[in-house]
């Protein structure tokens, strides 16, 4: 074997060395921080109206929840997203598959939304579902599902 055989081979150990020191890194940080997400929500899987998750904008430091095609998460992890004054507070505390779907943002929740049926979400076109079940796909990765969307709570 010449010198520069030698070469190549210890250079190509120590890269296939590195790769696998990178990728066991980046595995296991990222199984720790799916078991942080899995375990940083404070409340437990239950049925939630729309009513209940109101009271879980983010206030006073509070947990977030939202919900999303009748699942509810608590996204309290994304506070600097959805929390009080940033730039999504205005799906916090409420079902926001519709606004989700569409893209689009409102003025915030009113008494009448709190009142109305759970939205069906039958007249989404093929788009809006799309939108939609991308959404459903980020915050069952990102944040931890607390429950489902109801239209009453059956003590």
């Amino acid at each position: 074997m010449t010198n520069l055989s030698v070469t190549k081979t210890l250079l190509l150990c120590v890269t296939a060395y590195g790769v696998y020191k990178a990728i066991r890194f980046l595995w296991t940080k990222d199984a720790l921080n799916t078991a942080k997400k899995r375990s940083s929500s404070q409340i437990g899987y239950k049925s939630w109206t729309k009513r209940e998750i109101s009271k879980y904008t983010g206030a006073d430091n509070g947990p977030i929840l939202i919900a999303v095609k009748g699942k509810v998460y608590d996204v309290s992890l994304g506070r600097g997203f959805y929390g009080p004054g940033c730039a999504y507070s205005v799906f916090a505390g409420r079902d926001a598959s519709r606004l989700l779907s569409k893209q689009s943002f409102d003025d915030g929740m009113t008494e009448d939304e709190l009142d109305a049926p759970i939205d069906r979400l039958d007249d989404l076109t093929d788009e809006d579902v799309e939108s939609l079940d991308s959404y459903v796909g980020l915050f069952s990765v990102k944040y931890q599902c607390v429950g489902d969307l109801v239209e009453e709570v059956n003590l």
